[in-house]
């Protein structure tokens, strides 16, 4: 090759390659550049292999000629227009980026991200066992399980009371340019079911589910970023005998894994109490969804960063001092002579003690005049469920939302609820030593004693799951050394063996593990 011909073909290539820089890269991101992009995905197609060809007879050339850098700058462009009309709207993998000539995979970082969780076997085997008895408490008291989105719209969470729970939201605008967030609690997502399902359904509602949630807060001793929650909801009846049968479900749930009256107690108060001591001093309505959040962190922040944001809200001296006062009773009796006996909170919480004797948890429950639940939507009475050690954060809680529904724009319906999480309820358990042991355990283990009859031992595992037994057939060629390890970690009942001989008269042989008893048996009597 001839300098001047080199230089012809260097000119080529170069031509070439501006013409893929200034086609995939200096088009500005208009629908015209993007849709052309989309329209012609053949385009890396043609120029590639003309590409190749000039700077292969390039490389074979006496002359000096950096193929490599000139392939990667070709590539690069490619890249990046890919990324352009990527990230200005267009239609992600319309122009496939070729991967890199050469550098080192980057290793991921294996851990979920912070604040959430793996369950793998050992630990979803603990999650099934909590879940189940969530789910089998409902069905006793007559609950029907629900289930909702965990992606809802971000309006349906957003309420105007000052709530943490709108600073801990995942939220993002999707593709459609709606508002979209990963819903942090339940009780909004059944409100929206309710009413759109209007009157085709019957009240009374008792509905449950079991969803995980999503928050971003600070992570505290069983409080994460991603949580699943047991909700149980009874839509439709306006007396307290409601909220006695959600307290009741609890107590024989937490009866049900050993849960004690001396480990867990609840905390009951009315959010009428301070509706009543705020009508004193001509507190205003719309005050009072603020005055509960403020009031809800009383354990959580000093007193006087209490004092000083009620004050903030516009509360006298007198009022703050009378509220506080009030919010330390911890007997019926004393906060029926500081409000009087004719309002409807202490008739109400009266007839939540009277109905505790009659279901027979009375000795769960206590009066807590500061508990008023973080929420805004509370109305009535409200209740949590506290370690009576005091190492935990609340184990669950709910209470009275007579009033949520004309926040989405409906009618109001008479409900109440509680949301019992996951997490702290698994650090109770073990913290008192009652965590279940929960291993694998199937009843059969099948396996061929020579690779031909691997087969016929696969016939035998289905007869025996057509049974309705759980089998672990053994896949591979194994020594029985190590057939009777996995039976060990399995907690096998059974090891039935497919050997030649047995086979050949329609038999295999069974041995119980936990006795060392062997028999043959027809294949066909297998049980």
């Amino acid at each position: 090759m001839s300098k001047k011909q080199f230089s012809i073909i260097q000119l080529s290539c170069i031509s070439i390659l501006k013409l893929a820089a200034l086609t995939f890269t200096a088009m500005p991101a208009t629908p015209f550049s993007r849709s052309f992009l989309i329209s012609q995905p053949r385009f890396n197609h043609y120029i590639n292999p003309i590409f190749r060809s000039v700077t292969h007879q390039l490389s074979s050339s006496p002359f000096p000629f950096n193929v490599k850098s000139s392939t990667v700058r070709f590539h690069c462009a490619l890249s990046q227009a890919a990324e352009t009309d990527s990230t200005s709207g267009g239609r992600s993998g319309a122009l496939s980026p070729t991967p890199p000539v050469t550098g080192e995979v980057k290793k991921i970082d294996v851990n979920p991200p912070k604040g959430t969780r793996d369950f793998p076997p050992e630990e979803m085997r603990l999650r099934n066992w909590l879940f189940n008895n969530f789910k089998e408490v409902s069905r006793l008291y007559g609950f029907e399980e629900i289930d909702f989105p965990v992606l809802e719209s971000e309006a349906l969470f957003v309420r105007k009371a000052g709530e943490e729970i709108k600073d801990q939201l995942y939220c993002f605008e999707d593709r459609g340019n709606r508002r979209v967030a990963l819903r942090p609690e339940l009780t909004p997502s059944l409100a929206r079911l309710v009413i759109q399902k209007g009157k085709s359904v019957s009240l009374p509602l008792k509905w449950f589910t079991v969803g995980q949630c999503w928050r971003y807060e600070r992570m505290t001793r069983g409080r994460r970023r991603e949580h699943y929650q047991w909700n149980m909801d009874i839509i439709g009846v306006p007396g307290v005998m409601a909220e006695a049968e959600l307290i009741s479900s609890i107590v024989s749930f937490f009866k049900r894994i050993g849960i004690t009256e001396s480990d867990v107690g609840f905390k009951v108060s009315s959010r009428k109490v301070l509706q009543e001591v705020l009508k004193c001093y001509s507190i205003p309505e719309n005050m009072f969804g603020k005055v509960c959040v403020i009031i809800d962190k009383i354990e959580k922040i000093p007193v006087d960063e209490i004092k000083k944001e009620l004050k903030a809200l516009g509360l006298s001296q007198e009022a703050v001092q009378e509220l506080l006062q009030v919010l330390s009773v911890k007997s019926l009796t004393e906060l029926e002579e500081r409000l009087g006996g004719s309002g409807e909170a202490i008739a109400d919480l009266k007839q939540l003690f009277s109905l505790a004797e009659k279901f027979g948890y009375s000795k769960w429950l206590q009066l807590d005049a500061s508990v008023v639940r973080g929420l805004a939507y509370y109305t009535g009475i409200v209740f949590e469920g506290f370690d009576r050690e005091g190492k935990l954060r609340a184990i669950c809680g709910g209470g009275r939302y007579d009033h949520l529904f004309s926040t989405f724009g409906a009618d109001d319906i008479p409900a109440c609820g509680f949301g019992f999480g996951d997490a702290v309820i698994v650090e109770l358990l073990r913290e008192k030593g009652l965590l279940p042991e929960l291993s694998l355990q199937v009843h059969n283990i099948v396996c061929a004693l020579d690779e031909e009859l691997q087969g016929c031992a696969a016939m035998a595992a289905n007869i025996l799951r057509e049974k309705g037994q759980s089998v672990d057939l053994v896949l591979e060629s194994k020594p029985l050394k190590w057939v009777f390890k996995r039976a060990a970690r399995t907690n096998a009942e059974r090891l039935v063996l497919v050997g030649n001989s047995e086979w050949q008269r329609g038999m295999v042989r069974v041995k119980i593990l936990s006795t060392g008893e062997q028999y043959e048996v027809k294949l066909d009597d297998l049980k």
